[in-house]
């Protein structure tokens, strides 16, 4: 009784956030934008930029959905293998190097991250896997596993792009499908009925609340990293709607599991389609819950302390470093419109502070924000899915 009730007192004080947020009349904040500062290779070309990072030289690295991608087709999976590129830039935009030509996980980009060492850390959705790199490019961490198919719903018309399924059928899964993603087996000879597939949490293992997972590191539609002043390493585990895991798992900074939260709903602590993730000084952990438009705030243990709405559908989040820390947050559009796009500059408590930007294909406009580089509190990167590029945006407080 008394951990519900901590819970309920946590989700009213968030909701009266929320509607304060609502009320509030929010500035605009001007700004100025390059859309060409990255120089590509005449034989290179980005994809959707998924994801975008600085480390502390300001070389800039990019996660793109794009390169030579391979799928096949099997009676109900789909194999598939590459899809997805990181590249380094320097400062000025000129291009340095690829990192990870070939690597297995490079499937389906989702986010990179550059920890304080500059360690390289990408994200990938597709081979469900988060991998570290050193500041040379070698790889030294792989969490999770790679699928080795993908479920196809059954008479799923054609083969599925790779880093998804095909169009009408479930997203990717690992093996069995659970939670009502692909098909169970084929009826064996003799009609003897298939074996119904697990309701489970979103991974592989016994099956728990839907979305909750196995413990350790089977994630599932992985959608961020980040780290706390210890090293501890927090992934945002399920960027599924309705489908896989709807979870945060933390892992000690050599990735021994310690411990998960959240499962798949709407209550303080439940996720639908996690988007993003980022630690505030203070250890605080803020999750763009997406599905539930909203941002939610816990401490490292995984309390809900406090959510953050008004700000539409939260998908790239980034908090600057200083003494002074600051939020952005894109309310990203979807791939269906361009009503959404602008993104908003927030206090830690989730007071708006101002916004800018709206959805289009211009310089200066934005197209399904899903990664921001706020290393620098008013030089901004953005990484746009439906555009395929990254912007430098200049922020002019105060104009």
């Amino acid at each position: 009784m008394m951990k519900r009730s901590i819970h309920l007192v946590a989700a009213a004080a968030a909701f009266a956030v929320g509607a304060s947020l609502a009320a509030q009349s929010v500035p605009e904040i001007a700004y100025d934008a390059n859309a060409d500062l990255l120089k590509l290779p005449d034989n290179i070309h980005f994809g959707e930029a998924a994801g975008v990072a600085t480390n502390s030289k300001g070389h800039i690295f990019v996660y793109t959905r794009t390169g030579a991608s391979h799928a096949t087709l099997g009676t109900s999976r789909t194999f598939y293998k590459g899809g997805s590129r990181l590249l380094q830039f320097d400062p000025a935009g000129k291009f340095v190097r690829e990192i990870g030509v070939g690597v297995y996980g490079f499937n389906n980009a989702q986010a990179v991250r550059i920890d304080p060492q500059d360690n390289i850390w990408v994200v990938d959705r597709g081979s469900t896997q988060v991998i570290k790199f050193d500041p040379d490019g070698r790889i030294q961490l792989v969490m999770s596993r790679k699928p080795e198919a993908i479920a196809v719903r059954a008479g799923a018309p054609g083969g599925a792009a790779p880093g998804g399924a095909a169009r009408g059928g479930a997203p990717e899964g690992r093996g069995a499908a659970p939670e009502g993603r692909g098909v169970a087996a084929p009826p064996p000879p003799g009609g003897a009925p298939a074996a119904a597939p697990a309701a489970g949490g979103g991974g592989r293992g016994p099956a728990g609340p839907a979305g909750s997972g196995i413990p350790g590191d089977s994630f599932v539609r992985t959608a961020g990293v980040a780290w706390d002043a210890q090293g501890n390493v927090y992934v945002a585990d399920g960027q599924g709607d309705g489908i896989g895991n709807a979870r945060v798992a933390k892992f000690d900074k050599d990735a021994h599991f310690i411990k998960s939260w959240g499962q798949r709903g709407t209550e303080p602590g439940q996720f639908n389609s996690l988007r993003g993730i980022a630690i505030d000084a203070k250890g605080l952990v803020y999750v763009a819950d997406g599905g539930n438009k909203r941002i939610q705030v816990f401490d490292a243990d995984g309390a809900p302390k406090a959510q953050i709405t008004g700000v539409g559908t939260p998908g790239a989040i980034c908090i600057t470093p200083g003494a002074h820390q600051y939020m952005y947050v894109s309310n990203s559009n979807d791939a269906e419109s361009l009503d959404n796009g602008e993104i908003y500059k927030m206090e830690l408590d989730g007071k708006i502070v101002g916004k800018f930007g709206r959805a289009g294909r211009l310089p200066k406009e934005f197209n399904m924000v899903n990664s921001i580089d706020c290393r620098s509190e008013n030089e901004l990167l953005v990484g746009e899915l439906g555009n395929w590029r990254v912007q430098k945006l200049t922020l002019k407080p105060g104009r």
